[in-house]
């Protein structure tokens, strides 16, 4: 059966969402999840679905890749294709020619799983590897602990208080409180919860948003972030053990996150807060 390339409407992005999240399963390589496109939702539901590609055979969807920005192209695929030849060439071709519409030309990143052949091909296409990133993955089977921080869970009234977080914990921001219902708005937030941690004055000094793939399966951490003016207090470890409990709440069997391996200090925090280092990933880039 020949593979076909799709771009689906705003109205198809369910079936994409669905495929992500039946191939989440704890033990596997770090890949695209499903509170990847919540947290790009909140572009609005139209940038979502002009962002997300699609490859099917015979009407199954066996691969799914958002476009994280014009350049880079993140990129999961079915466990039991991981090893499809066809359909490896085929995710070559068509992310690798500017002419099909995925990739431009000049500098680009591909994101694949650890292991996958697409990732293989990739590397003798002449796609050498980029700088590593850090998975880290905290087991929920077990009690998760108190953050020792109060938290609150952000229901739309209260969206401004987490937009204000991660607005001072990231430098150039663009989140804003229209995106924020964006973003709850899209089809994965029906499974995600928004929380923010407060300090003993009751400031609000830390947030981050959890995304479940549904009970038994992996959830995510996207993003996490601590005050710009409370850092170094230990509330990214607090608001990360919230994070876990979260998700455990909400049915997940582990906690993952990924963060570049040159952020040593975030590394740090998830270890403090239970979470495991897993081997290293790496894009694949071609230089400009």
């Amino acid at each position: 059966m020949t593979i076909v390339l799709g771009k689906p409407g705003a109205d198809e992005l369910g079936e994409a969402v669905d495929a992500l999240r039946e191939w989440q399963y704890d033990g596997a390589p770090m890949q695209l999840h499903p509170g990847d496109l919540g947290w790009f939702w909140r572009s609005g539901a139209e940038a979502t679905a002009a962002a997300v590609r699609t490859w099917r055979r015979d009407g199954r969807i066996l691969a799914v890749g958002l476009l994280d920005g014009p350049d880079t192209l993140r990129l999961t695929i079915a466990p039991d294709a991981h090893g499809d030849e066809e359909l490896a060439r085929q995710l070559v071709a068509d992310a690798t020619g500017p002419e099909r519409g995925v990739l431009p030309e000049g500098r680009a990143n591909i994101e694949t799983p650890m292991g996958a052949l697409v990732h293989d091909l990739l590397g003798e296409a002449g796609w050498p590897m980029d700088d590593p990133w850090t998975p880290l993955r905290r087991d929920l089977t077990g009690p998760v602990g108190d953050p020792g921080l109060r938290i609150e869970t952000i229901g739309p009234e209260r969206a401004h208080v987490h937009v204000a977080v991660l607005g001072a914990a990231f430098d150039g921001s663009r989140f804003t409180t229209e995106r924020w219902h964006a973003m709850a708005a899209g089809l994965p937030y029906a499974d995600a919860r928004c929380l923010v941690a407060y300090d003993d004055r009751d400031e609000a000094v830390a947030a981050v948003t959890v995304w479940s793939a549904g009970p038994g399966r992996p959830g995510l951490l996207e993003p996490m972030g601590v005050h710009r003016d409370h850092r170094r207090r230990g509330y990214g470890e607090a608001i990360s053990v919230a994070a876990a409990a979260a998700l455990q709440e909400l049915g997940s069997s582990s906690a993952l996150v990924c963060t570049p391996s040159s952020n040593t200090a975030a590394v740090a925090t998830y270890e403090s807060a239970g979470f495991e280092r897993r081997p290293e990933m790496r894009d694949r880039y071609r230089g400009a």
